[in-house]
C-alpha cells in the first residue's frame, strides 16, 4: 500500500478492496496499523444507509408480497373469510389480518356482513408496485442491498415500513448504517518508503505457503516475508461465568449435597410474611432495622392466606396458641397486606415453614432491598443466602456447625467468633462475625432458634434452625475483594480478570 499510493491520494476500505484485492478487515487494519504509526490522517468521514434484503425479503421476491397476493386471490374467488385465504396462500394468520387491516383502511377491502374479506374494486395503492419495485431491484443487486442516497423520497417513505435495525425475521429488509472514511499519507511516509525500497521490499512477498502453491511449485518464483518473532501474539479471551455467579452457583452445589432442599420467592412481599409472620411487632421499635422500599401501585395485597392470618394476629395480639403473652397490641389487617420489597431473606422460610417436611433441610438465595448508606460492606440490595432446619433432634451445636460452615469453607475466613444477638423471631439469637485481612471485623449474618410463636402459628411444633447470611460478604472474602462494589462492577477488565477459586 505504501509503495501504491502517494501523498494526493484519497484512500478508502472500498478503492483497497477494489484496486489491491484487500478484504474489508484487512483495509482497516491496515488504516490502524497506519494511523498508530502517524503515517496516515484521517480526512473525511461520510454516513451511509443502505437497506439489505433479508432471507424473508427473498421469499417476498419470489412469491410477491402478502397484500398483492391476497389482493389477486379475492379478485378471483371472491369474499373469502380470513383464515382461509391464509390456509390457501400459505400465509400466516397475523400477517393476513395484519395485511388486511392496512388494505381495508386504505379503501381496497373491506368485510362484508358475512364477516368475509372482499375486493372493493378500487385502485390497488401505489405503494405496494412501489414496495414490489424496490424489493425485486434489491434482489437484482450483487449483494442484494440498496443505497439509500439513490431513492427518491416516495421510496424512502415506503421503505421505512419495510426495514427494521433489529429483528429483522420478519420484515422484507434491514437497515444497515456505514461509514465511510477517507485518508491521506503523512509526509513521514516518505522515509518509510524509502527504507521499503532500499531493503528490496516490493510489497509481493509470501506471507502464507498455500496447498495450491506447493502443489504448482510456485513458491519457488517469488519471495518471504520476513516473521518477526518479537511481535506480540493476538489477545485472546476466552469465556467464562461470572466470578461471583460462579460463587454463587458454588454455594448452591455445596448446600444442595447436603441434602438442602432450594425456595424461592418473589421480590414483592407483603409486610405480613416479610414482618408480621416472624413476630415483628407492626408497631414497635424492632421493626426499625428494616427501613423498607413501599410499593406504589398497587400499594396492597388482596388478601392474605388463611389460617395463617388469623393464627399470626392471635399470636401478635394475646400470644394465641403458643403460651406466649405476644404484643399486646391491636392487629393492624390493613397494615399486614401492604406491599413492599423484599427486605430480608427470612421471608422465603416463613412461607416454606407451614408446607416442610419434618425432618427437613431448606435454603434459598434471596435478594433483599433496604434504604442503606452505600459503603465497603454495605449496599442498598444484596443478596443473602436464608436456611432452616428442622427436626426433634437440632439444637444450638447443630446451627453452631453450619454457621461455621459458611465462615470457614465458604467464604475462606481464618477467624470466626460468635456474638449475641437479638432478633425478634429467634431465641436464642447469635451473630457470626469473620475477620477481613483489610476491613477488618464485620458481621456475616445472624441466625437462632425460631421462637414458637413464629413456628406454631404455622402447624410446626419442632425446634427449627434459621439463619440469614450475607453472601455478598462471604464473597469478598472468597474472591478476595476489598469493597462489596467490586461485585457489581461495570468494568469488564477487573471483572474478568478476577480470580475465583471455585
Amino acid at each position: 500500500m505504501l509503495l501504491k499510493y502517494g501523498l494526493s491520494d484519497e484512500l478508502t476500505s472500498e478503492r483497497l478492496q477494489k484496486e489491491l484485492g484487500y478484504k474489508e478487515g484487512h483495509a482497516n487494519q491496515a488504516f490502524s496499523w497506519l494511523s498508530g504509526k502517524q503515517l496516515l490522517s484521517e480526512t473525511a468521514r461520510t454516513p451511509h444507509t443502505y437497506f439489505e434484503l433479508t432471507d424473508f425479503g427473498r421469499i417476498v421476491a419470489k412469491n410477491g408480497t402478502a397484500e398483492e397476493r391476497i389482493i389477486a386471490y379475492l379478485k378471483d374467488n371472491g369474499a373469502q373469510l380470513l383464515p382461509q385465504i391464509a390456509t390457501a396462500l400459505g400465509i400466516e394468520n397475523k400477517d393476513v389480518g395484519s395485511a388486511f387491516g392496512n388494505l381495508s383502511k386504505e379503501g381496497v377491502l373491506k368485510m362484508n356482513a358475512e364477516k368475509k374479506a372482499e375486493y372493493t374494486g378500487a385502485p390497488v395503492p401505489s405503494r405496494i408496485a412501489v414496495t414490489n419495485a424496490l424489493i425485486q431491484k434489491a434482489a437484482a443487486a450483487e449483494n442484494g442491498q440498496l443505497d439509500a442516497a439513490t431513492l427518491s423520497k416516495e421510496e424512502l417513505d415506503v421503505m421505512s415500513g419495510l426495514t427494521k435495525k433489529r429483528g429483522v425475521s420478519e420484515t422484507p429488509f434491514k437497515t444497515i448504517e456505514r461509514e465511510t472514511v477517507v485518508y491521506k499519507l503523512t509526509a513521514a511516509f516518505s522515509e518509510v518508503v524509502d527504507g521499503l525500497k532500499k531493503a528490496g521490499i516490493t510489497g509481493n512477498e509470501i506471507g502464507e505457503v498455500t496447498p495450491g502453491m506447493l502443489a504448482s511449485g510456485d513458491w519457488k518464483k517469488g519471495t518471504f516475508r520476513g516473521y518477526n518473532i518479537t511481535i506480540p501474539p493476538a489477545r485472546i479471551i476466552p469465556g467464562r461465568t461470572n466470578p461471583y455467579v460462579q460463587f454463587l452457583e458454588s454455594v448452591k452445589d455445596k448446600l444442595c449435597s447436603l441434602g438442602f432442599e432450594e425456595f424461592d420467592g418473589p421480590l414483592v412481599e407483603t409486610e405480613f410474611w416479610n414482618g408480621d409472620a416472624l413476630f415483628m411487632p407492626q408497631f414497635h421499635a424492632a421493626r426499625d432495622i428494616h427501613d423498607v422500599y413501599r410499593i406504589k401501585n398497587p400499594t396492597h395485597a388482596k388478601s392474605i392466606e388463611e389460617p395463617y392470618l388469623s393464627n399470626v394476629a392471635a399470636v401478635h395480639r394475646n400470644g394465641g396458641n403458643t403460651g406466649s403473652r405476644g404484643w399486646n397490641y391491636n392487629f393492624d389487617t390493613e397494615f399486614t397486606r401492604r406491599l413492599i420489597m423484599r427486605s430480608q431473606g427470612t421471608v422465603l422460610s416463613a412461607h416454606q415453614l407451614h408446607k416442610a417436611k419434618i425432618p427437613g433441610k431448606y435454603f434459598g438465595i434471596a435478594r433483599c432491598f433496604r434504604y442503606d448508606k452505600v459503603d465497603a460492606t454495605h449496599l442498598s440490595d444484596f443478596y443473602q443466602t436464608e436456611g432452616i432446619v428442622l427436626g426433634n433432634d437440632v439444637n444450638l451445636r447443630t446451627l453452631l456447625g453450619f454457621l461455621r460452615m459458611f465462615a470457614v469453607e465458604i467464604a475462606g475466613a481464618t477467624e470466626v467468633k460468635y456474638v449475641p444477638g437479638y432478633f425478634p423471631f429467634t431465641e436464642p439469637s447469635i451473630e457470626v462475625h469473620i475477620k477481613h485481612p483489610k476491613l477488618g471485623w464485620f458481621e456475616l449474618g445472624g441466625s437462632g432458634i425460631f421462637r414458637p410463636e413464629v413456628t406454631k402459628a404455622m402447624g410446626i411444633d419442632v425446634p427449627v434452625l434459621a439463619w440469614g447470611i450475607g453472601i455478598d460478604r462471604m464473597a469478598l472474602m472468597a474472591l478476595g475483594l476489598n469493597d462489596l462494589r467490586e461485585l457489581f462492577s461495570e468494568d469488564v477488565e477487573k471483572v474478568r480478570l478476577r480470580k475465583a477459586r471455585f
